[in-house]
């Protein structure tokens, strides 16, 4: 880049590394220029590892990465897109801090170990190791919450309503997650897998007759829950063929480029323990989604959604499936503007550089959608 800029490469690599730019600055301006410019439909929630080969990188460690599919020496940047059907913005990026470079941890030496590296990569004290879900909803909560980036302003200024919640099952796994987005007001699409807990939709708990001594019994579920596969299944005549987008790979037989599966739509009552019950002891009901394609023996993808009750199926496999978004924007990002090219040791360039990968993005997004739209910012 150097080269073809015409600049000394050291000079650049300062201004990456060493100068006192502030990258939340730039990611708020293109996330606000984009809700701005762009309906947003979605917030998708998803990470990528970036392979190395050393440990003096910030956040490096053996720990598993879905882009090596396996446990691999990496970083893990964990990031929240700003989404609709013809257009996307990786908007806001945290570096997953393993356990390792925390320094809080037990054991004197490990401690000293990881205050070393800490210190080594500029990583700030309040930076610790938190579970990726943490990450997900601590960078909603900053380009949406008050007195944050003031994204969810500029989506209902432009014209739109409250984007919908979209992660797949690596976010999905816990009730944790999902809950604490229900708890600010979110609507969500999640993936799940298919051993997740649940009970069908008019399961009821029951009190049993009191007997005159001991405690009064307390309404609650007699019955063991069961999984999201079994209820599926259960459910097979209500299979549906859902189209939920057109692409772009027309061919004879598909003429249109239509994306179409079959789907089952169902009301369920998710039955994790750290799900809060109501006075009468029920489990809040929500959507069950589960993909089941004619080749396959048993449904192979499951999501839960606490979209309204009337959504047709159909809007929910749209939305299920629109993290397709996501994986377009890695690939563009890391194949064509560098994402994955750094090659610093300081917790603030690797922001630095990730910040300038997502305002190329941007701006290529720009000469796409609008070559006469001002640049972001």
């Amino acid at each position: 880049m150097a080269a073809r800029l015409g600049v000394d490469h050291q000079r650049l690599q300062q201004f990456v590394t060493s100068s006192t730019w502030d990258y939340a600055a730039v990611r708020r301006n293109v996330a606000r220029w984009f809700a701005g410019s762009q309906p947003v439909e979605a917030l998708v929630v998803d990470d990528t590892g970036f392979a190395k080969d050393g440990s003096a990188s910030p956040g490096v460690a053996r720990q598993y990465s879905g882009t090596l599919g396996k446990v691999g020496n990496c970083q893990v940047g964990v990031s929240v897109h700003l989404v609709n059907e013809r257009a996307s913005c990786a908007a806001d990026w945290r570096l997953f801090c393993p356990e390792s470079y925390d320094a809080a941890l037990g054991d004197p030496v490990e401690a000293a170990r990881a205050a070393r590296r800490r210190a080594r990569a500029g990583i700030p004290d309040e930076v610790r190791h938190a579970e990726k879900w943490r990450l997900a909803l601590e960078m909603t909560d900053e380009m949406t919450g008050p007195g944050g980036w003031g994204v969810l302003g500029q989506v209902t200024a432009a014209g739109g309503g409250r984007p919908v919640v979209v992660a797949d099952a690596g976010y999905g796994e816990g009730a944790d997650f999902r809950q604490e987005l229900a708890a600010r007001g979110w609507r969500y699409v999640i993936a799940v897998k298919g051993a997740t807990s649940a009970r069908p939709h008019d399961a009821a708990p029951q009190t049993l007759a009191y007997g005159g001594t001991g405690r009064p019994s307390v309404p609650r579920y007699r019955t063991a829950p069961l999984s999201l596969r079994q209820l599926a299944i259960a459910h097979a005549d209500q299979i549906q063929q859902v189209t939920w987008r057109h692409g772009t790979r027309a061919s004879r037989g598909n003429p249109d480029a239509a994306m179409t599966s079959h789907f089952a739509a169902i009301r369920v009552r998710p039955a994790s323990r750290r799900i809060p019950r109501a006075a009468d002891g029920s489990l809040p009901e929500c959507w069950l989604l589960a993909e089941w394609p004619p080749e396959a023996d048993e449904p192979t993808g499951y999501w839960l959604s606490d979209l309204p009750e009337d959504t047709p199926v159909a809007e929910l496999a749209r939305l299920a499936k629109i993290r397709w978004r996501i994986e377009h924007d890695y690939r563009e990002l890391k194949t064509g503007l560098g994402l994955a090219h750094f090659e610093g040791r300081s917790f603030t360039g690797w922001h630095r550089h990730i910040t300038l990968a997502v305002l190329a993005q941007a701006f290529c997004t720009m000469i796409r959608t609008d070559p006469k739209a001002h640049a972001p910012g």
